[in-house]
């Protein structure tokens, strides 16, 4: 189980039990508590985080979020109106944002799926391997899913799409990675729900002549932990179980504990002056 602060922690015993105490603290991770934020400020905390790990400011850290309002992503390499429907999402107020992360576009409903990431010194996962990390923290996505009753697997992806989870074939989940400074970045989702219907609304796919044939594809690619399921989980259950999940997974223990006053300057930076700027968001161009 995960423990409330690290205040609750003290250190007592021989020097042979401090020994073991401190051998298991290099397996004890910060767990920011399940927040609700805009695209903008996901993002620039997402950023924030990673750049204290890099610092050595902050220990390993795993986060979960929602989004409200509802939002579009997008790769840090991609084009928006390649992959975005611009005008569809700026008339019903959904947020279009570019994640640091590469990988494609995914629409962020904000009552349909829970969003994690993990900010890790690749050290502690022994090596730099792109897709043993996705294997690895997927691992956490697969027990969690599991727990709440779905049997997905791990699709190791390809030359166009990240690794990934999926059930009998249909995606559930997907993650994408940025590394820095000896640092892992890793974001990703798990679908609660999915309204196609609205999803390909924002997203645009250049094959698709009309909203109808991409959903008819999409039925066959996409599926949720509802659609599984037949009835709703809320973002509560599934953050319970993506908690023990990943603890499972890594071989960690997770300690609730907030933001630091630097991570907090630096998200409201990152927010004012990169991912609420179109400059950043549209074209990929950042002054800092």
């Amino acid at each position: 189980m995960y423990k409330p602060s690290y205040n609750s922690m003290h250190i007592r015993g021989s020097r042979r039990s401090r020994c073991r105490i401190s051998e298991r603290k290099l397996k004890m991770w910060r767990l920011l508590k399940l927040s609700v934020n805009d695209a903008f400020t996901n993002m620039a905390i997402d950023e924030a985080v990673a750049t204290a790990r890099i610092d050595g400011a902050v220990p390993n850290t795993l986060r979960f979020y929602c989004w409200n309002p509802s939002a579009v992503s997008v790769g840090r390499f991609q084009d928006v109106l390649d992959v975005v429907q611009v005008e569809n999402c700026r008339q019903h107020g959904v947020d279009i944002v570019r994640r640091i992360s590469g990988g494609g576009t995914v629409y962020h409903d904000s009552r349909g799926e829970i969003t994690y990431s993990v900010a890790v010194k690749e050290n502690d996962f022994g090596t730099t391997d792109v897709v043993y990390a996705y294997n690895k923290i997927c691992n956490g996505l697969i027990q969690a899913a599991r727990n709440l009753g779905v049997k997905a697997d791990f699709s190791p992806g390809d030359l166009r799409n990240c690794p990934n989870l999926a059930v009998v074939g249909k995606k559930i989940s997907g993650s994408a990675q940025h590394h820095k400074g000896g640092v892992l970045l890793q974001h990703g989702t798990l679908l609660l729900d999915a309204d196609l219907e609205k999803m390909f609304t924002y997203l645009r796919v250049p094959w698709a002549k009309t909203l109808g044939s991409v959903v008819c594809v999409a039925k066959d690619r996409i599926t949720s932990i509802k659609n599984e399921l037949n009835h709703d989980v809320s973002v509560y259950e599934a953050c319970e179980a993506l908690i023990h999940g990943l603890q499972k997974a890594l071989g960690i223990e997770l300690v609730e504990a907030p933001l630091t006053e630097q991570e907090q300057r630096l998200t409201s930076r990152l927010r004012k002056e990169k991912y609420s700027q179109d400059s950043w968001n549209l074209k990929g161009n950042v002054h800092r």
